[in-house]
């Protein structure tokens, strides 16, 4: 599985944030999705003592949740820790691991933002747009925009607004749980987000791409160091 759009990775910041506004248009917010069958969950992980990185990429089948595929690359951290441009140093790895799977998913759900960033592209358009793949962010926090608390029950939402706009809706997977932030990535609309994410929480806060994913990276790193990782 290869991307159908390349840009160059050596980049300034200048540069990348100039890539994001232009490629920001390229998302398309409605869906385009056929049968979904498998669904993929993608991760990456840093060693806590080095700029050493593991990147996975697992493919669950969408009825049972059964992981099916996975990948995992290991690799160096080369792009700056910068704020909102973390696709730029998580995706060449991540590209990496798709390019090793057996199995094509119908759906990527990204540990990440969506169109719930500054300038409307973060992880999973990122990903959704070379790939042209439907994709889903669901980040563990907000990285942009406004909304209230949801209600308390599994399955309530509120809208995250950023500068008039809903880029996004906070969602309460589990019952008094935190909730999640989830946005569209790309080839999805935020209604159908926001119900995969659901589909994808049967027990616990986190969708189980994202829980098997984190399972991966951190047992990867963990076995290559011996210690402990950062996400």
């Amino acid at each position: 599985m290869k991307p159908v759009l390349r840009h160059p990775w050596v980049l300034t910041e200048e540069e990348a944030v100039r890539l994001q506004t232009e490629w920001a248009k390229r998302v398309i917010r409605e869906d385009r999705l056929k049968e979904v069958k498998r669904v993929a969950g993608v991760d990456v992980a840093y060693d806590n003592r080095s700029d050493r990185l593991v990147a996975a990429v697992v493919v669950l089948d969408a009825v049972t949740l059964e992981t099916v595929d996975s990948a995992v690359v290991e690799d160096q951290a080369r792009f700056p820790y910068i704020p909102g441009l973390f696709s730029f140093r998580e995706l060449p790895p991540v590209i990496r691991a798709f390019e090793r799977l057996n199995l094509r998913p119908d759906l990527v759900v990204c540990d990440g933002q969506g169109r719930a960033h500054p300038r409307r592209f973060g992880l999973a358009c990122h990903l959704g747009v070379m790939f042209d793949i439907p994709a889903i962010g669901c980040g563990k926090t907000r990285l942009t925009g406004e909304g209230e608390e949801p209600g308390p029950m599994r399955g309530d939402s509120s809208p995250l607004v950023d500068r008039g706009e809903v880029v996004g809706c906070l969602l309460r997977t589990q019952t008094g749980i935190k909730p999640v932030c989830v946005s569209i990535g790309h080839l999805v609309s935020l209604e159908t987000a926001r119900e995969w994410v659901l589909r994808l929480t049967p027990r616990f806060r986190l969708p189980e791409t994202t829980r098997r994913a984190d399972r991966l990276v951190r047992t990867m790193l963990r076995s290559q160091t011996g210690h402990d990782a950062r996400s």
